[in-house]
Protein backbone atom coordinates (compact mmCIF):
# COMPACT_ATOMS: atom_id res chain seq x y z
CA UNK A 1 0.00 0.00 0.00
CA UNK A 2 1.08 3.58 -0.62
CA UNK A 3 1.32 6.55 1.67
CA UNK A 4 -1.48 7.50 4.03
CA UNK A 5 -2.63 6.96 7.58
CA UNK A 6 -3.10 3.26 8.59
CA UNK A 7 -6.40 2.37 10.24
CA UNK A 8 -7.98 -0.95 11.24
CA UNK A 9 -11.23 -1.85 9.46
CA UNK A 10 -14.39 -2.58 11.41
CA UNK A 11 -17.48 -4.03 9.73
CA UNK A 12 -20.48 -1.73 10.20
CA UNK A 13 -22.88 -3.16 7.61
CA UNK A 14 -24.15 0.21 6.35
CA UNK A 15 -25.81 0.07 2.94
CA UNK A 16 -25.40 3.33 0.99
CA UNK A 17 -26.70 1.78 -2.23
CA UNK A 18 -23.78 2.23 -4.67
CA UNK A 19 -21.89 5.14 -3.07
CA UNK A 20 -18.49 4.38 -1.56
CA UNK A 21 -18.39 5.91 1.95
CA UNK A 22 -15.73 5.73 4.67
CA UNK A 23 -16.56 6.35 8.33
CA UNK A 24 -13.92 7.81 10.66
CA UNK A 25 -14.04 8.96 14.27
CA UNK A 26 -13.73 12.71 14.64
CA UNK A 27 -10.70 12.23 16.93
CA UNK A 28 -8.79 9.89 14.62
CA UNK A 29 -5.30 10.87 13.48
CA UNK A 30 -6.41 11.27 9.86
CA UNK A 31 -9.09 13.84 10.62
CA UNK A 32 -6.84 15.78 13.01
CA UNK A 33 -3.72 15.85 10.85
CA UNK A 34 -5.40 16.39 7.48
CA UNK A 35 -8.19 18.66 8.66
CA UNK A 36 -10.77 16.41 7.00
CA UNK A 37 -14.40 17.28 7.48
CA UNK A 38 -17.58 15.39 6.64
CA UNK A 39 -18.23 15.02 2.89
CA UNK A 40 -14.53 15.30 2.02
CA UNK A 41 -13.40 13.05 -0.82
CA UNK A 42 -10.53 10.80 0.27
CA UNK A 43 -8.45 8.02 -1.21
CA UNK A 44 -8.70 4.66 0.56
CA UNK A 45 -6.04 2.03 -0.13
CA UNK A 46 -5.98 -1.64 0.86
CA UNK A 47 -4.10 -4.72 -0.29
CA UNK A 48 -6.84 -5.35 -2.86
CA UNK A 49 -6.63 -1.94 -4.49
CA UNK A 50 -7.85 1.60 -3.95
CA UNK A 51 -11.03 3.63 -4.24
CA UNK A 52 -12.18 7.20 -3.76
CA UNK A 53 -14.80 7.53 -1.04
CA UNK A 54 -16.90 10.17 0.68
CA UNK A 55 -16.00 10.77 4.33
CA UNK A 56 -18.64 10.59 7.04
CA UNK A 57 -17.52 11.60 10.54
CA UNK A 58 -18.62 9.66 13.64
CA UNK A 59 -18.83 11.14 17.14
CA UNK A 60 -20.13 8.04 18.95
CA UNK A 61 -18.21 5.00 20.18
CA UNK A 62 -19.30 2.90 17.21
CA UNK A 63 -15.72 3.45 16.00
CA UNK A 64 -12.50 3.93 17.96
CA UNK A 65 -10.11 6.68 16.78
CA UNK A 66 -7.84 4.00 15.32
CA UNK A 67 -10.61 2.32 13.33
CA UNK A 68 -12.40 2.92 10.03
CA UNK A 69 -15.71 1.68 8.68
CA UNK A 70 -16.78 1.30 5.06
CA UNK A 71 -20.14 1.19 3.33
CA UNK A 72 -21.08 -2.22 1.96
CA UNK A 73 -20.25 -1.30 -1.64
CA UNK A 74 -16.84 0.15 -0.65
CA UNK A 75 -16.10 -3.01 1.34
CA UNK A 76 -16.83 -5.12 -1.74
CA UNK A 77 -14.85 -2.88 -4.08
CA UNK A 78 -11.73 -3.12 -1.90
CA UNK A 79 -12.21 -6.86 -1.20
CA UNK A 80 -11.32 -6.46 2.47
CA UNK A 81 -12.13 -8.32 5.69
CA UNK A 82 -12.82 -7.26 9.26
CA UNK A 83 -9.51 -6.32 10.91
CA UNK A 84 -7.65 -5.53 7.68
CA UNK A 85 -5.60 -2.35 7.45
CA UNK A 86 -6.44 0.53 5.13
CA UNK A 87 -4.62 3.78 4.49
CA UNK A 88 -6.48 7.04 4.01
CA UNK A 89 -5.08 10.11 2.28
CA UNK A 90 -6.31 13.28 0.59
CA UNK A 91 -7.72 13.06 -2.92
CA UNK A 92 -6.48 15.86 -5.23
CA UNK A 93 -9.12 18.32 -6.50
CA UNK A 94 -10.75 17.39 -9.80
CA UNK A 95 -10.11 19.71 -12.74
CA UNK A 96 -13.26 18.47 -14.46
CA UNK A 97 -15.40 20.13 -11.77
CA UNK A 98 -14.49 23.47 -13.33
CA UNK A 99 -16.15 22.38 -16.57
CA UNK A 100 -19.13 21.00 -14.65
CA UNK A 101 -19.64 24.32 -12.87
CA UNK A 102 -19.50 26.06 -16.25
CA UNK A 103 -22.23 23.76 -17.57
CA UNK A 104 -24.40 24.56 -14.56
CA UNK A 105 -24.14 28.24 -15.56
CA UNK A 106 -25.08 27.46 -19.15
CA UNK A 107 -21.73 27.05 -20.92
CA UNK A 108 -21.31 24.29 -23.52
CA UNK A 109 -19.09 21.29 -22.87
CA UNK A 110 -16.63 20.63 -25.69
CA UNK A 111 -15.39 17.08 -26.40
CA UNK A 112 -12.32 17.41 -24.14
CA UNK A 113 -14.33 18.73 -21.19
CA UNK A 114 -16.98 16.04 -21.62
CA UNK A 115 -14.33 13.34 -21.75
CA UNK A 116 -12.68 14.64 -18.59
CA UNK A 117 -16.00 14.59 -16.73
CA UNK A 118 -16.93 11.11 -17.98
CA UNK A 119 -13.48 9.68 -17.20
CA UNK A 120 -13.69 10.98 -13.63
CA UNK A 121 -17.22 9.58 -13.28
CA UNK A 122 -16.18 6.16 -14.61
CA UNK A 123 -13.19 6.10 -12.26
CA UNK A 124 -15.46 6.66 -9.26
CA UNK A 125 -14.05 10.10 -8.47
CA UNK A 126 -17.44 11.83 -8.45
CA UNK A 127 -19.45 11.82 -5.24
CA UNK A 128 -23.22 11.47 -5.56
CA UNK A 129 -23.60 15.22 -5.15
CA UNK A 130 -21.39 15.86 -8.21
CA UNK A 131 -23.20 13.17 -10.19
CA UNK A 132 -26.54 14.77 -9.33
CA UNK A 133 -25.21 18.17 -10.39
CA UNK A 134 -24.10 16.78 -13.76
CA UNK A 135 -27.43 15.01 -14.35
CA UNK A 136 -29.40 18.14 -13.46
CA UNK A 137 -27.15 20.42 -15.53
CA UNK A 138 -27.78 18.26 -18.62
CA UNK A 139 -31.53 17.73 -18.09
CA UNK A 140 -34.31 19.71 -19.69
CA UNK A 141 -32.81 19.80 -23.18
CA UNK A 142 -29.54 21.39 -22.01
CA UNK A 143 -27.36 19.06 -24.11
CA UNK A 144 -27.10 20.02 -27.79
CA UNK A 145 -26.40 17.51 -30.56
CA UNK A 146 -22.60 17.89 -30.46
CA UNK A 147 -22.57 17.56 -26.67
CA UNK A 148 -24.70 14.41 -26.92
CA UNK A 149 -22.27 12.92 -29.46
CA UNK A 150 -19.34 13.83 -27.19
CA UNK A 151 -21.04 12.31 -24.16
CA UNK A 152 -21.83 9.09 -26.03
CA UNK A 153 -18.27 8.74 -27.37
CA UNK A 154 -16.78 9.41 -23.96
CA UNK A 155 -19.05 6.81 -22.34
CA UNK A 156 -18.00 4.18 -24.90
CA UNK A 157 -14.30 4.95 -24.53
CA UNK A 158 -14.43 4.91 -20.72
CA UNK A 159 -15.40 1.24 -20.59
CA UNK A 160 -14.76 -2.11 -22.21
CA UNK A 161 -15.90 -2.82 -25.76
CA UNK A 162 -16.86 -6.18 -27.22
CA UNK A 163 -15.93 -7.31 -30.72
CA UNK A 164 -17.67 -10.39 -32.05
CA UNK A 165 -15.66 -10.56 -35.26
CA UNK A 166 -18.74 -10.83 -37.47
CA UNK A 167 -21.87 -8.99 -38.59
CA UNK A 168 -24.67 -8.39 -38.18
CA UNK A 169 -24.80 -8.21 -34.39
CA UNK A 170 -28.39 -7.41 -33.46
CA UNK A 171 -29.69 -5.35 -30.56
CA UNK A 172 -33.02 -3.93 -29.48
CA UNK A 173 -34.02 -1.24 -27.01
CA UNK A 174 -37.14 0.52 -25.81
CA UNK A 175 -36.77 4.08 -24.51
CA UNK A 176 -39.24 3.22 -21.74
CA UNK A 177 -42.17 4.90 -20.09
CA UNK A 178 -44.61 2.07 -20.81
CA UNK A 179 -45.33 -0.27 -17.87
CA UNK A 180 -45.22 -3.98 -18.62
CA UNK A 181 -43.60 -3.53 -22.04
CA UNK A 182 -41.20 -6.43 -21.50
CA UNK A 183 -40.69 -7.55 -25.09
CA UNK A 184 -36.89 -7.96 -25.01
CA UNK A 185 -36.66 -11.56 -23.73
CA UNK A 186 -39.20 -12.62 -26.35
CA UNK A 187 -37.42 -10.75 -29.15
CA UNK A 188 -34.04 -12.23 -28.16
CA UNK A 189 -35.53 -15.73 -28.15
CA UNK A 190 -37.10 -15.26 -31.61
CA UNK A 191 -34.06 -13.52 -33.14
CA UNK A 192 -31.58 -16.14 -31.93
CA UNK A 193 -33.93 -18.96 -32.97
CA UNK A 194 -33.79 -17.38 -36.44
CA UNK A 195 -30.00 -17.59 -36.39
CA UNK A 196 -29.12 -14.00 -35.51
CA UNK A 197 -26.44 -13.12 -32.96
CA UNK A 198 -27.95 -10.97 -30.22
CA UNK A 199 -25.83 -10.34 -27.09
CA UNK A 200 -28.38 -8.26 -25.16
CA UNK A 201 -27.07 -6.24 -22.25
CA UNK A 202 -29.91 -4.62 -20.36
CA UNK A 203 -30.37 -2.11 -17.55
CA UNK A 204 -32.02 -2.39 -14.21
CA UNK A 205 -34.89 -0.02 -13.48
CA UNK A 206 -34.07 3.69 -13.42
CA UNK A 207 -37.46 5.40 -13.00
CA UNK A 208 -39.67 2.36 -13.70
CA UNK A 209 -40.94 -0.55 -11.56
CA UNK A 210 -38.78 -3.00 -13.52
CA UNK A 211 -35.96 -3.02 -16.01
CA UNK A 212 -35.32 -5.87 -18.42
CA UNK A 213 -32.44 -7.10 -16.24
CA UNK A 214 -34.71 -7.09 -13.16
CA UNK A 215 -37.34 -9.14 -15.01
CA UNK A 216 -34.85 -11.59 -16.54
CA UNK A 217 -33.22 -12.10 -13.14
CA UNK A 218 -36.42 -13.69 -11.84
CA UNK A 219 -35.96 -16.39 -14.52
CA UNK A 220 -32.17 -16.79 -14.81
CA UNK A 221 -28.90 -15.26 -13.51
CA UNK A 222 -27.99 -11.97 -15.21
CA UNK A 223 -24.79 -10.87 -13.43
CA UNK A 224 -22.35 -12.55 -15.81
CA UNK A 225 -18.78 -11.42 -16.46
CA UNK A 226 -17.44 -10.92 -19.98
CA UNK A 227 -15.96 -14.42 -20.42
CA UNK A 228 -19.28 -15.94 -19.31
CA UNK A 229 -21.22 -13.70 -21.72
CA UNK A 230 -18.96 -14.81 -24.57
CA UNK A 231 -19.50 -18.47 -23.68
CA UNK A 232 -23.29 -18.04 -23.62
CA UNK A 233 -23.39 -16.14 -26.92
CA UNK A 234 -21.02 -18.51 -28.70
CA UNK A 235 -23.12 -21.45 -27.49
CA UNK A 236 -26.64 -20.11 -28.01
CA UNK A 237 -26.29 -17.00 -30.19
CA UNK A 238 -27.58 -14.56 -27.59
CA UNK A 239 -28.09 -13.63 -23.96
CA UNK A 240 -30.10 -11.31 -21.73
CA UNK A 241 -27.76 -10.00 -19.01
CA UNK A 242 -27.26 -6.97 -16.78
CA UNK A 243 -24.86 -4.56 -18.47
CA UNK A 244 -23.82 -3.04 -15.15
CA UNK A 245 -21.99 -6.23 -14.18
CA UNK A 246 -19.45 -5.99 -17.02
CA UNK A 247 -18.42 -2.34 -17.20
CA UNK A 248 -19.34 -1.77 -20.84
CA UNK A 249 -20.42 1.79 -20.04
CA UNK A 250 -19.37 2.35 -16.40
CA UNK A 251 -20.02 6.09 -16.43
CA UNK A 252 -23.63 5.45 -17.41
CA UNK A 253 -24.01 2.97 -14.55
CA UNK A 254 -22.76 5.68 -12.16
CA UNK A 255 -25.22 8.22 -13.55
CA UNK A 256 -28.10 5.78 -13.24
CA UNK A 257 -27.26 5.65 -9.52
CA UNK A 258 -28.54 9.20 -9.08
CA UNK A 259 -31.05 9.30 -11.93
CA UNK A 260 -33.12 6.68 -10.12
CA UNK A 261 -33.81 8.64 -6.89
CA UNK A 262 -34.08 11.93 -8.81
CA UNK A 263 -36.57 10.39 -11.25
CA UNK A 264 -34.69 11.99 -14.17
CA UNK A 265 -34.00 10.42 -17.54
CA UNK A 266 -33.21 13.39 -19.77
CA UNK A 267 -33.24 13.21 -23.57
CA UNK A 268 -29.53 13.75 -24.23
CA UNK A 269 -28.44 11.38 -21.47
CA UNK A 270 -31.03 8.84 -22.58
CA UNK A 271 -29.57 8.85 -26.10
CA UNK A 272 -26.00 8.62 -24.78
CA UNK A 273 -26.97 5.84 -22.37
CA UNK A 274 -28.75 3.73 -24.98
CA UNK A 275 -26.27 4.12 -27.81
CA UNK A 276 -23.08 3.87 -25.74
CA UNK A 277 -24.18 0.47 -24.47
CA UNK A 278 -25.13 -0.73 -27.95
CA UNK A 279 -21.76 0.25 -29.37
CA UNK A 280 -19.86 -1.10 -26.35
CA UNK A 281 -21.69 -4.44 -26.63
CA UNK A 282 -20.49 -4.75 -30.24
CA UNK A 283 -23.86 -4.20 -31.92
CA UNK A 284 -23.91 -3.31 -35.60
CA UNK A 285 -27.71 -3.05 -35.96
CA UNK A 286 -30.01 -1.63 -33.25
CA UNK A 287 -33.81 -1.58 -33.35
CA UNK A 288 -35.18 1.15 -31.08
CA UNK A 289 -38.79 1.24 -29.92
CA UNK A 290 -40.27 4.63 -28.97
CA UNK A 291 -43.73 4.26 -27.39
CA UNK A 292 -45.77 7.46 -27.79
CA UNK A 293 -48.72 8.32 -25.60
CA UNK A 294 -50.18 11.02 -23.34
CA UNK A 295 -48.80 9.40 -20.15
CA UNK A 296 -45.75 7.67 -21.67
CA UNK A 297 -42.21 9.04 -21.47
CA UNK A 298 -42.56 10.41 -25.02
CA UNK A 299 -45.94 12.14 -25.08
CA UNK A 300 -46.40 13.49 -28.60
CA UNK A 301 -45.48 12.67 -32.21
CA UNK A 302 -43.48 15.90 -32.30
CA UNK A 303 -41.36 14.86 -29.30
CA UNK A 304 -40.92 11.41 -30.82
CA UNK A 305 -39.70 12.91 -34.10
CA UNK A 306 -37.10 15.01 -32.28
CA UNK A 307 -35.87 12.04 -30.27
CA UNK A 308 -35.76 9.86 -33.39
CA UNK A 309 -33.69 12.45 -35.25
CA UNK A 310 -31.23 12.73 -32.36
CA UNK A 311 -30.89 8.95 -32.00
CA UNK A 312 -30.32 8.48 -35.73
CA UNK A 313 -27.76 11.30 -35.94
CA UNK A 314 -25.69 10.16 -32.93
CA UNK A 315 -25.86 6.50 -34.00
CA UNK A 316 -24.70 7.33 -37.53
CA UNK A 317 -21.80 9.36 -36.14
CA UNK A 318 -20.71 6.28 -34.16
CA UNK A 319 -21.15 3.89 -37.10
CA UNK A 320 -24.21 2.11 -35.67
CA UNK A 321 -27.10 1.24 -38.02
CA UNK A 322 -30.48 1.95 -36.47
CA UNK A 323 -34.11 1.35 -37.29
CA UNK A 324 -36.62 3.20 -35.13
CA UNK A 325 -40.18 2.08 -34.51
CA UNK A 326 -42.83 4.44 -33.15
CA UNK A 327 -45.35 2.36 -31.20
CA UNK A 328 -48.60 2.88 -29.29
CA UNK A 329 -47.90 4.09 -25.76
CA UNK A 330 -51.46 4.88 -24.70
CA UNK A 331 -51.64 2.21 -21.98
CA UNK A 332 -49.58 -0.49 -20.24
CA UNK A 333 -48.65 -3.65 -22.13
CA UNK A 334 -49.46 -7.11 -20.85
CA UNK A 335 -50.92 -7.63 -17.40
CA UNK A 336 -48.00 -7.50 -14.96
CA UNK A 337 -46.05 -4.44 -13.83
CA UNK A 338 -43.06 -5.44 -11.69
CA UNK A 339 -40.18 -7.90 -12.31
CA UNK A 340 -41.83 -11.26 -11.55
CA UNK A 341 -45.27 -10.25 -12.83
CA UNK A 342 -43.74 -9.15 -16.14
CA UNK A 343 -41.70 -12.35 -16.30
CA UNK A 344 -44.87 -14.41 -15.94
CA UNK A 345 -46.32 -12.55 -18.95
CA UNK A 346 -43.14 -13.23 -20.94
CA UNK A 347 -43.29 -16.93 -20.13
CA UNK A 348 -46.98 -17.12 -21.01
CA UNK A 349 -46.21 -15.71 -24.48
CA UNK A 350 -43.18 -17.93 -25.07
CA UNK A 351 -45.04 -21.03 -23.86
CA UNK A 352 -48.00 -20.08 -26.08
CA UNK A 353 -50.42 -20.37 -23.19
CA UNK A 354 -54.09 -19.81 -24.00
CA UNK A 355 -54.37 -16.88 -21.58
CA UNK A 356 -51.14 -15.12 -22.62
CA UNK A 357 -51.50 -11.33 -23.02
CA UNK A 358 -52.22 -10.82 -26.72
CA UNK A 359 -50.95 -7.23 -26.79
CA UNK A 360 -47.50 -8.24 -25.47
CA UNK A 361 -47.31 -11.10 -27.97
CA UNK A 362 -48.28 -8.92 -30.94
CA UNK A 363 -45.90 -6.13 -29.94
CA UNK A 364 -43.02 -8.60 -29.53
CA UNK A 365 -43.83 -10.16 -32.92
CA UNK A 366 -43.93 -6.73 -34.58
CA UNK A 367 -40.53 -5.79 -33.15
CA UNK A 368 -39.03 -9.21 -33.86
CA UNK A 369 -40.25 -9.04 -37.43
CA UNK A 370 -38.74 -5.59 -37.93
CA UNK A 371 -35.42 -6.79 -36.47
CA UNK A 372 -35.33 -9.91 -38.65
CA UNK A 373 -35.91 -7.81 -41.77
CA UNK A 374 -33.41 -5.14 -40.65
CA UNK A 375 -30.66 -7.73 -40.12
CA UNK A 376 -31.41 -9.73 -43.28
CA UNK A 377 -32.86 -12.80 -41.55
CA UNK A 378 -36.20 -12.32 -43.30
CA UNK A 379 -37.24 -10.69 -46.58
CA UNK A 380 -38.95 -7.32 -46.38
CA UNK A 381 -42.61 -7.77 -45.57
CA UNK A 382 -42.17 -11.31 -44.21
CA UNK A 383 -40.61 -10.58 -40.81
CA UNK A 384 -43.73 -10.83 -38.66
CA UNK A 385 -44.80 -14.08 -40.31
CA UNK A 386 -41.33 -15.54 -39.81
CA UNK A 387 -41.31 -14.44 -36.17
CA UNK A 388 -44.79 -15.88 -35.59
CA UNK A 389 -43.70 -19.21 -37.03
CA UNK A 390 -40.72 -19.37 -34.66
CA UNK A 391 -42.99 -18.56 -31.70
CA UNK A 392 -45.87 -20.87 -32.63
CA UNK A 393 -43.56 -23.81 -33.40
CA UNK A 394 -42.00 -23.66 -29.93
CA UNK A 395 -38.52 -22.93 -31.30
CA UNK A 396 -38.39 -19.54 -29.57
CA UNK A 397 -39.38 -21.11 -26.22
CA UNK A 398 -36.74 -23.82 -26.56
CA UNK A 399 -34.14 -21.21 -27.44
CA UNK A 400 -35.10 -19.09 -24.42
CA UNK A 401 -34.72 -22.12 -22.14
CA UNK A 402 -31.33 -22.87 -23.70
CA UNK A 403 -30.15 -19.28 -23.13
CA UNK A 404 -31.40 -19.33 -19.53
CA UNK A 405 -29.66 -22.65 -18.95
CA UNK A 406 -26.41 -21.30 -20.40
CA UNK A 407 -26.63 -18.24 -18.13
CA UNK A 408 -26.89 -20.44 -15.04
CA UNK A 409 -30.24 -22.18 -15.08
CA UNK A 410 -33.93 -21.42 -15.60
CA UNK A 411 -36.24 -20.77 -12.65
CA UNK A 412 -39.90 -19.87 -12.27
CA UNK A 413 -40.56 -16.25 -11.12
CA UNK A 414 -41.55 -15.82 -7.44
CA UNK A 415 -45.04 -14.93 -6.24
CA UNK A 416 -45.86 -12.22 -3.72
CA UNK A 417 -46.86 -13.06 -0.16
CA UNK A 418 -49.72 -10.55 -0.16
CA UNK A 419 -52.28 -9.80 -2.91
CA UNK A 420 -55.24 -7.41 -2.79
CA UNK A 421 -57.86 -7.16 -5.52
CA UNK A 422 -59.38 -3.84 -6.60
CA UNK A 423 -62.81 -3.99 -8.23
CA UNK A 424 -64.70 -1.73 -10.63
CA UNK A 425 -66.76 0.89 -8.76
CA UNK A 426 -69.56 0.71 -11.34
CA UNK A 427 -70.59 -0.93 -14.59
CA UNK A 428 -69.22 0.79 -17.68
CA UNK A 429 -66.29 1.02 -20.05
CA UNK A 430 -62.59 1.50 -19.26
CA UNK A 431 -61.85 4.97 -20.59
CA UNK A 432 -58.18 5.44 -19.70
CA UNK A 433 -55.24 3.89 -17.83
CA UNK A 434 -52.51 6.26 -16.62
CA UNK A 435 -49.05 4.79 -17.31
CA UNK A 436 -47.28 7.01 -14.81
CA UNK A 437 -49.68 6.29 -11.96
CA UNK A 438 -49.57 2.55 -12.65
CA UNK A 439 -45.76 2.66 -12.46
CA UNK A 440 -45.80 4.74 -9.29
CA UNK A 441 -48.23 2.40 -7.52
CA UNK A 442 -46.20 -0.66 -8.54
CA UNK A 443 -43.11 0.98 -7.03
CA UNK A 444 -44.97 1.86 -3.83
CA UNK A 445 -45.90 -1.82 -3.56
CA UNK A 446 -42.17 -2.62 -3.50
CA UNK A 447 -41.09 -3.10 -7.13
CA UNK A 448 -38.40 -3.51 -8.32
CA UNK A 449 -36.65 -4.00 -4.95
CA UNK A 450 -39.05 -6.84 -4.15
CA UNK A 451 -39.12 -8.88 -7.33
CA UNK A 452 -42.60 -10.32 -6.76
CA UNK A 453 -44.18 -6.93 -5.98
CA UNK A 454 -46.14 -4.77 -8.39
CA UNK A 455 -49.52 -4.37 -10.01
CA UNK A 456 -51.48 -6.79 -12.18
CA UNK A 457 -54.03 -5.37 -14.64
CA UNK A 458 -57.08 -7.33 -15.76
CA UNK A 459 -58.55 -4.78 -18.19
CA UNK A 460 -57.59 -2.71 -21.22
CA UNK A 461 -58.85 0.62 -22.50
CA UNK A 462 -62.19 0.06 -24.19
CA UNK A 463 -63.12 -3.05 -22.19
CA UNK A 464 -66.63 -3.23 -20.74
CA UNK A 465 -66.81 -4.19 -17.06
CA UNK A 466 -69.54 -5.00 -14.55
CA UNK A 467 -69.76 -3.38 -11.15
CA UNK A 468 -67.52 -5.33 -8.79
CA UNK A 469 -65.51 -6.95 -11.59
CA UNK A 470 -61.75 -7.09 -10.89
CA UNK A 471 -59.77 -4.21 -12.41
CA UNK A 472 -56.32 -4.98 -11.01
CA UNK A 473 -54.50 -6.57 -8.11
CA UNK A 474 -51.72 -5.21 -5.89
CA UNK A 475 -48.86 -7.60 -5.07
CA UNK A 476 -46.49 -6.93 -2.16
CA UNK A 477 -44.09 -8.71 0.16
CA UNK A 478 -45.28 -6.92 3.30
CA UNK A 479 -48.72 -5.82 4.56
CA UNK A 480 -47.40 -2.29 5.13
CA UNK A 481 -46.34 -1.81 1.51
CA UNK A 482 -49.63 -3.30 0.35
CA UNK A 483 -51.57 -0.79 2.47
CA UNK A 484 -49.34 2.10 1.36
CA UNK A 485 -49.87 1.32 -2.33
CA UNK A 486 -53.61 0.77 -1.80
CA UNK A 487 -54.04 4.09 0.02
CA UNK A 488 -52.22 5.93 -2.77
CA UNK A 489 -54.37 4.16 -5.32
CA UNK A 490 -57.56 5.10 -3.49
CA UNK A 491 -56.46 8.75 -3.60
CA UNK A 492 -55.89 8.52 -7.38
CA UNK A 493 -59.00 6.97 -9.00
CA UNK A 494 -57.75 8.31 -12.34
CA UNK A 495 -55.26 5.41 -12.45
CA UNK A 496 -57.90 3.29 -14.18
CA UNK A 497 -60.93 5.31 -15.27
CA UNK A 498 -64.24 3.47 -15.63
CA UNK A 499 -66.84 5.53 -17.50
CA UNK A 500 -70.33 4.65 -16.22
CA UNK A 501 -72.57 2.82 -18.66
Amino acid sequence: MGAGHPLTLKWLGIDTYQEAVIYLHRDCEVCRSEGFEAQARVRVEAAGGQIVATLNVVDSDILAPCEAGLSVVAWRQLRVADGDTVRVSAEPPLDSLVALRGKIYGRRLDAAAMRAIVDDIAAGRYANIYLAAFVAACAGGRLDVDETVALTRAMVDAGQRLDWGRAPIADKHCVGGLPGNRTTPIVVAIATAAGLTMPKTSSRAITSPAGTADTMETMAPVELDLPAIRRVVEREGGCVVWGGAVGLSPADDMLIRVERPLGLDSEGQLVASVLSKKVAAGATHALIDIPVGPTAKVRSPQAAALLMTLLEHVAATLGLSTRIVLSDGAQPVGRGVGPALEARDVLAVLRREAGAPADLAERALMLSGALLEFCGAAAEGTGIATARGLLDSGRAWRKFLAIADAQGGFREPPRAAHVRMVDAPCAGRVGAIDNRLVSRIAKLAGAPRDAAAGLELFVKVGDRVDAGAPLYALHAESPGELDYAFDYLAAHPETVVVLPA
